[in-house]
C-alpha cells in the first residue's frame, strides 16, 4: 500500500466551503482520476482518507493537508496534476509527496495566520496588539455546544502583529493586515479568537468581518519562532532513498540561494 500526502488551498468564495462539501469534491475528483485507493473494510466500505486539522468555515487556506492509501503505486507530481485538474477552481492541490514517515499529524502544531481589517486604521491596531500580548491572560467567549465557554486566547499566540496593507490595494479606506502565529492547543484558539481578544483588552471591533486566511501550517520551531513545512521530512527521505547506498549524498543549495 502507498501512502501519499497532499497539500491543498481554499481560495476565494470557496474559502464558504465546509470539510463535508470537500470531502464530497475530493472523493468525486479520486473517481474521475481513477486513482487506485484502498477502502475500508466493512458492510459500507470508504476510501481511505485521513484529513488533518481543517480550517473553518469561511476561512480561506494555502495549507490544508491529507492523506490518501493507493492499492498501486503512483507517481505523486502526476497524480497531483489529475486530482487538481478534477478540483473546483478554488480547491486546489498544489503539492504532492509519497509518505516516507509517520505523524502527519503530529508535526501541524501551529498555523501562521493573516486577518484583513477593512475600515481599522494601523496604528490603532498597533496598539491593540501592544495591549494584547502585554496581557498575561486574556479571556474571551465562543458558544458551543453545550453553552458558551470561556478560555484564555492569549498563550496560544505566539506572535502578532500589525501590517500595512498591500501597496497596490485600491481605495482610501483603512486597512490593517494582522499577522499571527497560533500554537494548536486544547482548546483551539482560532484568529476570531483572538479578534475577541483584541476587543477585550482594546475595544478594537472592525465594522465588517475579517478576512481570515491560513498561509502555512506545521510543526512550530519554538528557537526561531517560525513555522516549518511538515512534508520536508517526506521529501528529505525520498531523497535518501533514490541515493544509491555506495554513494554519499551531496547537499545541494535551495533554488535561487546565492544570487544578489
Amino acid at each position: 500500500m502507498q501512502r501519499i500526502r497532499l497539500r491543498y488551498t481554499k481560495r476565494g468564495r470557496l474559502r464558504f466551503t465546509s470539510h463535508r462539501d470537500f470531502q464530497r469534491a475530493f472523493e468525486r475528483a479520486l473517481r474521475r482520476s481513477e486513482v487506485p485507493m484502498a477502502y475500508s473494510a466493512g458492510f459500507t466500505p470508504h476510501p481511505k482518507v485521513s484529513y488533518a486539522n481543517a480550517a473553518p468555515t469561511g476561512t480561506g487556506s494555502e495549507a490544508e493537508f491529507l492523506e490518501i492509501a493507493l492499492t498501486e503505486a503512483r507517481d505523486p507530481g502526476k497524480l497531483r496534476e489529475l486530482l487538481d485538474a478534477s478540483m473546483p477552481d478554488g480547491l486546489d492541490i498544489i503539492d504532492a509527496v509519497e509518505a516516507h514517515t509517520s505523524g502527519l499529524a503530529d508535526r501541524l502544531t501551529a498555523s501562521v495566520w493573516e486577518m484583513r481589517l477593512d475600515g481599522v486604521d494601523v496604528e490603532d491596531a498597533r496598539k491593540a496588539v501592544a495591549a494584547f500580548l502585554d496581557a498575561e491572560t486574556v479571556e474571551v467567549q465562543r458558544r458551543a455546544k453545550n453553552g458558551m465557554r470561556s478560555f484564555d486566547a492569549r498563550a496560544a499566540v505566539a506572535e502578532l502583529q500589525a501590517l500595512d496593507p498591500q501597496p497596490d490595494r485600491s481605495g482610501d479606506r483603512p486597512c490593517a493586515i494582522l499577522r499571527l502565529v497560533v500554537r494548536h492547543v486544547t482548546p483551539a484558539v482560532r484568529p476570531d479568537d483572538v479578534l475577541s481578544g483584541l476587543r477585550v483588552v482594546a475595544d478594537l471591533a472592525p465594522p465588517v468581518p475579517a478576512a481570515v486566511t491560513r498561509l502555512a501550517q506545521g510543526l512550530f520551531d519554538e528557537e526561531s519562532g517560525t513555522v516549518t513545512d511538515p512534508l520536508a521530512p517526506d521529501r528529505e527521505a525520498a531523497t535518501a532513498v533514490l541515493v544509491p547506498a555506495d554513494r554519499p549524498a551531496v547537499a545541494t543549495a535551495p533554488e535561487g540561494a546565492g544570487s544578489a
